[in-house]
C-alpha cells in the first residue's frame, strides 16, 4: 500500500468511527474501544487536512501566476506554501509513529554497581546525581525508596520513584549498561580503571495495567539492618515481598515503618512484574524491530563515560559530547536524549514506508 492510499484508508477509518460511535447501540465496552481508536486517529487526520488544504491553496496560487495582476502576490504566496508542505508532511509521519503507551508514566529507577567494586558503587552514585539534576531540570520529583549503600558513600543499590509529565518517555533510553574510565579515589597509582554500573527505567505500573491475587503474595518482616549488618530499628519494619508465580522478590527498610515500607515495597513490586510482562512483548516483537535504540536491553553496554577526555560517547547512535562535567550535572543529558528520541523516530518512520 502506497503512503497516499494508507493516509487515504486512515481517513476512511476514522469517519466511519464517528458515523458508528454517533449511530448508537453499543455496549459499554465497544464504545470505549471506539472512541480510543478514534482519539489515536485524530491528530493523524489533523495533519492530513491541513496538508490536503495546504496543496489545495497551492493548486489555486499556480493558477493566479497566470494574471499579470496577481503574479506577484501569488508568487509570493506560493514560495510559502511550499516552504511549509515539507513540515506538514513531517507533522503527518510524526503522528503516524505508533505511539508507547507508557509514556506519558511515572518511572521507577534502579542503579546498582556492577563490575569494578567499590568505584563502581561510586559511579552509581555519580549516575544517581546525574538524573536528580535532570530531574530538577525537568520539574519532576524524585523520590528515593531504597538505597544500598557502600563502604565509601557509593551505592550497591538504589531505587527512586521519579514522577512528572512524560517521564518515561524521556528517560526510557537510559536503560542499559552505564561504563566509566576514570583514575578511582581507591587507586594510588594513577592508572585508569574500567568500571560499570546498570541503569533500570521501569514505567510504574497502575492497578489497572496488573492485578494480583493476595494468596499469591509471601510477606516476611524482619528488623532493619544498617552497615556492618547491625539493627537500626528495634522493631520489625523492614519489609520483603514475594511474587509466588514470578519469583519477583521486593525488600524494602527505608522507613520507620512497617506500613510504608510495605506500601513502596508493593509499588516496585507491581512495576517489575510488569516490566517482565511488557519485556516477554517487545522479545516477540523484536525480530520485526529494525532498530533496537529504545529496547531497553539492560544488558547493553549503552554508554561510556570517559573523565580523563571529559568525553561522553552514546554507543548506540555513536554520539560523542565533550562536556561530561555539564552531563553528570543533569545539565546536558537532555541532548543525548534527543538525538536518541530523533534516531527512533528515524528508524520507525523509516519501517512506516518499508
Amino acid at each position: 500500500m502506497s503512503m497516499k492510499e494508507k493516509l487515504a484508508s486512515i481517513r476512511a477509518r476514522h469517519e466511519e468511527l464517528a458515523a458508528l460511535m454517533s449511530r448508537g447501540g453499543l455496549s459499554g465496552q465497544e464504545f470505549s474501544k471506539m472512541s480510543m481508536e478514534y482519539a489515536n486517529l485524530d491528530p493523524v487526520v489533523a495533519a492530513i487536512v491541513e496538508y490536503d488544504k495546504a496543496l489545495a491553496e497551492r493548486e489555486s496560487l499556480q493558477e493566479l501566476l497566470n494574471d499579470p495582476e496577481m503574479k506577484d502576490m501569488a508568487g509570493e504566496d506560493l514560495r510559502g506554501i511550499n516552504k511549509r508542505l515539507p513540515d506538514l508532511e513531517k507533522q503527518i509521519y510524526m503522528a503516524l509513529i505508533p505511539k508507547d503507551a507508557d509514556d506519558t508514566k511515572n518511572v521507577i529507577l534502579e542503579i546498582r554497581a556492577g563490575t569494578g567494586g567499590e568505584e563502581a558503587a561510586l559511579f552509581a552514585g555519580d549516575l544517581f546525581r546525574m538524573y536528580k539534576g535532570f530531574a530538577a531540570k525537568m520539574g519532576w520529583k524524585l523520590e528515593v525508596m531504597e538505597t544500598s549503600e557502600s563502604d565509601l558513600e557509593g551505592y550497591k543499590e538504589i531505587i527512586a520513584e521519579v514522577s512528572g509529565r512524560d517521564v518515561y518517555a524521556k528517560l526510557k533510553y537510559e536503560s542499559g549498561v552505564h561504563r566509566v574510565q576514570r583514575i578511582p579515589k581507591t587507586e594510588a597509582g594513577g592508572r585508569i580503571h574500567t568500571s560499570a554500573a546498570t541503569v533500570a527505567i521501569l514505567p510504574q505500573a497502575e492497578e489497572i495495567d496488573i492485578q494480583i491475587d493476595p494468596k499469591d503474595l509471601r510477606v516476611d518482616t524482619y528488623r532493619s539492618q544498617g552497615a556492618g549488618g547491625q539493627h537500626v530499628n528495634t522493631t520489625d519494619s523492614a519489609v520483603r515481598i514475594t511474587h509466588i508465580p514470578t519469583g519477583v522478590v521486593v525488600e524494602m527498610q527505608e522507613e520507620r515503618s512497617q506500613h510504608k515500607n510495605r506500601a513502596k515495597a508493593m509499588k516496585v513490586l507491581l512495576t517489575r512484574i510488569y516490566d517482565q510482562q511488557r519485556s516477554k512483548l517487545a522479545e516477540e516483537r523484536a525480530s520485526d524491530r529494525k532498530s533496537q535504540v529504545g529496547s531497553g536491553d539492560r544488558s547493553e553496554r549503552i554508554r561510556t563515560y570517559n573523565y580523563p577526555q571529559s568525553r561522553v560517547t552514546d554507543h548506540r547512535i555513536n554520539l560523542t559530547l565533550y562536556k561530561l562535567d555539564d552531563v553528570m550535572r543533569g545539565e546536558s543529558l537532555n541532548e543525548i536524549i534527543d538525538a536518541l528520541t530523533a534516531e527512533d523516530h528515524a528508524a520507525k518512520l523509516a519501517e512506516l514506508n518499508s
